[in-house]
């Protein structure tokens, strides 16, 4: 079964590098698969899943996730307005990845590897890290010039935050019984525009979006508690023990106990 991080967003950018193995990057507009040897960088606020593909073991990810002004300084400095705005606020700009077979990436792809190398008890760590990030944010820059001057591809997107205030209503409510209209009228739409943006957008449906997030939850609490298989199934909203097992079973391939002695010591993100 593979392991799965569900939709989300944050601020911070999430820049990373695959060690072994392939995940695949979802956005609402595309599916961008991660070989091992490969990196990309996921621009802020920008709706993202990720999971691992299929029948690949021990796929590890090493993961910066970090907020501009770490590089960019105060709000508003010169470096900020030239190099870190045009590039956070570009819509055209979601996810971009980087390759080791074009000659192109292969410098950034190579200070993206050598970034992690950096050891957090070194003498001014902060300092180093600031340093790689600012050199390998130049190369972002310089190769998204192209992008950054599409103009027309991109503009303030309702939708988008329609998408968002659904989801994170479901992240504060997925423990108890949660209905389509109370999804809708958190975002002040009808029903059924709320099923229409989920199959656009995310090409699911509410109902399949709940469960897959009750099930992600119920992952994390089989391998980060020691709490009962019954136990964490009502906690995450999936009800009773047989129908848990059976939801479970039939998304993962295996049961929660089978699942949970397969993953516990064998957590496929790098640090």
């Amino acid at each position: 079964a593979g392991r799965f991080v569900p939709w989300h967003w944050h601020k911070e950018v999430e820049l990373f590098y695959i060690k072994s193995g392939v995940l695949e990057y979802y956005t609402p507009k595309e599916k961008i698969i991660f070989p091992a040897g490969s990196g990309g960088i996921v621009n802020s606020n920008i709706l993202h899943m990720t999971k691992t593909k299929e029948n690949v073991n021990n796929t590890v990810q090493l993961l910066h996730i970090f907020d501009t002004s770490f590089i960019g300084g105060q709000s508003g400095s010169k470096i900020e307005q030239k190099y870190i705005t045009p590039f956070i606020t570009a819509p055209q700009i979601e996810a971009l990845a980087f390759y080791p077979d074009n000659p192109e990436h292969t410098g950034i792809l190579n200070m993206i590897r050598e970034s992690f190398n950096i050891k957090n008890n070194s003498y001014a760590y902060e300092l180093t890290l600031r340093s790689a990030l600012s050199e390998i944010w130049s190369s972002l820059f310089l190769l998204s010039g192209p992008l950054l001057k599409e103009k027309g591809k991109g503009n303030y997107d309702k939708t988008n935050d329609e998408l968002k205030m659904m989801m994170i209503y479901i992240y504060e409510h997925y423990t108890e019984k949660i209905s389509i209209s109370e999804i809708a009228n958190c975002a002040f739409i009808s029903e059924r525009k709320c099923f229409r943006i989920f199959r656009e957008r995310l090409h699911t449906t509410p109902i399949e979006f709940i469960k897959n997030y009750r099930l992600q939850m119920a992952c994390n609490m089989l391998l980060g508690s020691r709490e009962a298989i019954s136990f964490i199934g009502h906690a995450c909203g999936l009800g009773s023990n047989s129908y848990f097992g059976k939801v479970f079973r039939e998304h993962f391939g295996c049961s929660s106990a089978e699942y949970r002695q397969k993953w516990q010591n064998n957590d496929i993100y790098g640090q």
